[in-house]
């Protein structure tokens, strides 16, 4: 495990627990998280009991795991996620899959966004992605993996009945977006838009999907969630 013991903890320090039963995904997890002077790996399981052990014991306030672990290796990640959105809410999951189903980012999804973040194991060779998720859950934030959004965006456009088959391509690129947890600004550098485009754009995806007397806060995790978690036909 690429802990830091002995080293002086600091305001910023965001100690780490990590799960996956494949020894070399933790070997190389360890290696990025040991690159990130901000972040303490405290504890590396290649299970659910010892993840649930090490929770107890080293009071993370993120945790790391695989989709699928023993004993089953069915979505033993999405549930120990579920347990602590209920017991502790504090703690931050990332949740790490080789599976790019959109079934999964709405079942991580459905108790709530805040502090969760779903990241297929493809992208953790881009350590940056990786720091980036553990810091948005540990701020409360939530990040979707890109192709995870752009799935559920697909299956949702494709449903005449849902509120996003009024939306434009545009918008729909734009709300995949802010499903990522990304501000006004850094979708226009995405989208090579100006700000107030965007700003137009989201104005018009909240009018379209009926959230026009909310918080803007509200109103983008709203939208986001809208085709996250309607049920599947």
């Amino acid at each position: 495990m690429a802990g830091r013991e002995g080293q002086p903890h600091s305001e910023t320090t965001i100690r780490v627990v990590l799960a996956d039963d494949s020894f070399l995904v933790r070997e190389a997890v360890e290696q990025i998280l040991a690159e990130a002077r901000h972040i303490e790996l405290v504890a590396s399981c290649g299970d659910v009991p010892s993840l649930m052990a090490a929770i107890d014991r080293e009071q993370p306030a993120v945790v790391v795991t695989d989709i699928r672990m023993p004993p089953a290796h069915d979505d033993e990640g999405i549930e120990v996620a579920n347990r602590l959105r209920a017991t502790r809410p504090e703690i931050g999951v990332v949740v790490l899959s080789q599976y790019a189903e959109s079934r999964f980012g709405l079942a991580l999804l459905e108790q709530g966004s805040d502090g969760r973040a779903y990241l297929l194991k493809e992208r953790v060779h881009d350590k940056h992605q990786l720091i980036s998720a553990i810091d948005a859950v540990a701020a409360g934030g939530a990040v979707i993996d890109a192709k995870i959004v752009e799935t559920i965006v697909a299956q949702r456009a494709r449903d005449a009945d849902s509120p996003l088959a009024e939306l434009s391509p545009r918008e729909l690129e734009i709300l995949a977006e802010i499903a990522q947890g990304k501000s006004n600004a850094r979708i226009a550098e995405q989208l090579v838009l100006t700000k107030r485009a965007v700003e137009k754009h989201i104005n018009a995806i909240f009018l379209k999907l009926g959230l026009t007397y909310a918080q803007d806060v509200s109103r983008r995790v709203k939208a986001a969630l809208i085709y996250l978690s309607e049920p599947r036909r």
